[in-house]
């Protein structure tokens, strides 16, 4: 039987709020020069994983009934019996708190108010109420998954800033085609729970065209920081290489070599994000220094 920690710990989903607190902590990174203050790096991220570990516990509460029909969540705490719901309502309160406190109180109000912002987004706009609405859930309440880089830069710099804002645009267009892949394959879970999504409502051809429509405009939307000067060439050639592959496999999908072929794209999906968003980091990191030592080169030639 799993010890009460490692329950507790699958409560947070740890692998997309690992995700999530990367992209915030690269936004913290692209906010300033070289190495972010202490003490924003090390509270504003431990508020803002306090705070996504507190909405993925609301979703497994909110969520009880839905996981335990589907197969990939019904080994969830809450859907074994492991956890009682007044045990998982307790702990999501306590990080919820507890993160808020953190970010007010050691980094500012700014990041404090947007996290709860993003936190209410997902817990109760999308998870209670979208999710069973509309099959354009993913979309709509991709915004709270999208503010991370929001949430790094203001707790760095204390203010929004148009390039954080083309990181959250980048993240919540990035989000159907990476979800819908998703869904596409676990469509027979989704039906038998009754959650409206995309291939449910509107079959799987329609979604996989969605997927290849929503890749096609995030390839355009992550040419914007380059395009706008935020970043240079080194970003530039990562975004379009990255992006070939992306539409690589969302045009495989339209015709995919097997039932499997779903879940790569949403596989390949995750490594994008990574990926992009480390070529951000390199190109503000060594893009910088090489074109400085090229203008001092340039004075003194």
């Amino acid at each position: 039987m799993p010890s009460a920690f490692s329950e507790y710990l699958q409560l947070t989903k740890p692998r997309v709020v690992a995700l999530l607190v990367f992209c915030a902590v690269i936004g913290m990174f692209l906010a300033v020069p070289g190495i972010p203050p202490w003490r924003a790096l090390l509270f504003g991220t431990l508020g803002i994983w306090l705070a996504s570990g507190s909405a993925a516990a609301f979703n497994h509460l909110i969520d009880e009934r839905i996981d335990k029909l589907m197969v990939r969540t019904a080994r969830r705490p809450l859907a074994t019996g492991h956890l009682k719901p007044r045990q998982v309502l307790v702990f999501a309160i306590a990080m919820g708190v507890i993160s808020m406190l953190v970010l007010a109180l050691l980094v500012n109000g700014l990041t404090a108010w947007l996290t709860f912002a993003g936190l209410i987004g997902y817990a109760l706009v999308y998870t209670a109420y979208l999710k069973r609405a509309t099959p354009q859930n993913i979309v709509i309440g991709g915004l709270a998954g999208a503010i991370p880089p929001v949430l790094g830069w203001t707790a760095v710099t204390g203010a929004l800033h148009p390039f954080a804002l083309q990181l959250c645009l980048i993240i919540f267009v990035w989000t159907p085609p990476h979800f819908w892949a998703l869904a596409i394959f676990r469509r027979e879970d989704y039906a038998r729970a009754g959650v409206p999504m995309l291939p449910v409502t509107h079959g799987v051809a329609y979604t996989r065209w969605q997927v290849l429509f929503y890749t096609v405009l995030l390839v355009l939307v992550t040419l914007l920081p380059a395009i706008t000067g935020y970043s240079g060439l080194l970003y530039l050639g990562g975004a379009v290489v990255l992006g070939a592959g992306f539409l690589y496999y969302a045009i495989r999908l339209l015709n995919p070599p097997d039932d499997f072929f779903a879940m790569r794209v949403f596989k390949y999906s995750v490594i994008y994000l990574m990926a992009l968003f480390a070529f951000l980091l390199a190109d503000h990191w060594l893009a910088a220094p090489l074109a400085d030592h090229a203008l001092a080169w340039h004075r003194t030639a």
